[in-house]
């Protein structure tokens, strides 16, 4: 009801929604709950909206997508999908090889997933990317390049940028690695629809996002996942595995040292990304890492939702000597 006409202001001005009557050029405009002056400018995703007249206009750039794998088996895809899967084995997390048979890809990436702690969980310890016929093997915080005899000739480039390792190539695929469990893979607008794997399709919409190896859309993560295991030999995946549930003694721990995520720190952020379901990954991770790294699984957890809430333009400042 914000920037009206009506019985509650002079003629020609307009009811602002905060019991002040303006100008239509001053009119104000609203994003999550926060009010915006005329002429403030946000950032969404990768476009800039300009509030004029209590209307948004936006720029209409496409946006590269980007899928998060993080601690014991947290997956956020290109379109936004939260989801839990917990397999040992490797995995296709996204690939531009997908149903038909006419199309060469030019890329695949794949997640070895095994256990971390005792009670069955797993997280990702390597990555293989495969860019043409180069293949780069991530692990133990460092890389290697192996030349197969197949493939294009794909270019890359590798940096580092403050706790991470980025692969960037010249196909429009890059990867972030914080040399743990944390893995962003971000494609160009190019591949929209065109991916497959346990980072989904990309094609802006969540709900297909668990469709299997052989095309069929599933609502279950668990077939979803076991779908995309590269070898036959890996057990499936059958039951969703309740760390807190095995270890109620690290229960109120965990709940403790998460409950940053819903605090004050973070208080910026809640408007702009919903804390649920990274509190509970992040508490399900806190039980889980109980074989040494507790506070690298907790870190980890926090950081993810760091991450997206710097991406929805809230920068918060949570790490102190006490905490990670």
């Amino acid at each position: 009801t914000e920037c009206v006409s009506g019985c509650v202001c002079p003629e020609g001005l307009f009811d602002d929604g905060r019991g002040g009557c303006v100008e239509q050029k001053d009119c104000p405009c609203i994003h999550n709950n926060e009010w915006y002056s005329s002429g403030d400018k946000i950032k969404v995703d990768c476009n800039t909206c300009t509030c004029q007249k209590g209307v948004w206009k936006c720029t209409d750039d496409v946006c590269y997508g980007a899928c998060m794998i993080y601690g014991s088996g947290h997956y956020n895809t290109f379109d936004g999908k939260f989801y839990d899967f917990d397999g040992s084995c490797e995995y296709v997390a996204t690939q531009d090889f997908c149903g038909d048979k006419n199309s060469s890809g030019s890329f695949s990436i794949i997640t070895e997933n095994v256990p971390c702690g005792t009670t069955g969980v797993t997280c990702s310890k390597a990555i293989k990317m495969f860019l043409g016929k180069t293949e780069l093997k991530l692990e133990n915080k460092e890389y290697k390049e192996i030349q197969r005899d197949v493939g294009d000739d794909v270019k890359y480039w590798n940096r580092t940028v403050g706790l991470y390792l980025v692969i960037e190539a010249s196909n429009g695929v890059m990867l972030i690695w914080d040399k743990k469990t944390t893995i962003f893979i971000k494609l160009s607008p190019d591949y929209k629809g065109k991916v497959c794997g346990l980072c989904g399709n990309f094609d802006d919409k969540a709900n297909n996002d668990f469709t299997t190896r052989s095309g069929l859309q599933d609502s279950n993560p668990l077939n979803f996942g076991n779908s995309w295991k590269q070898s036959p030999m890996c057990p499936d995946v059958t039951q969703e595995i309740k760390p807190c549930d095995l270890k109620p003694h690290r229960k109120s721990w965990a709940e403790k040292e998460c409950s940053i995520i819903q605090s004050e720190v973070f208080k910026i952020c809640h408007s702009k990304v919903d804390p649920l379901p990274y509190y509970e990954a992040c508490v399900h991770d806190a039980c889980s890492c109980d074989s040494g790294g507790d506070c690298e699984c907790f870190c980890s957890a926090v950081a993810a939702y760091a991450q997206e809430c710097i991406k929805a333009e809230a920068c918060v400042f949570w790490r102190t000597p006490d905490i990670c």
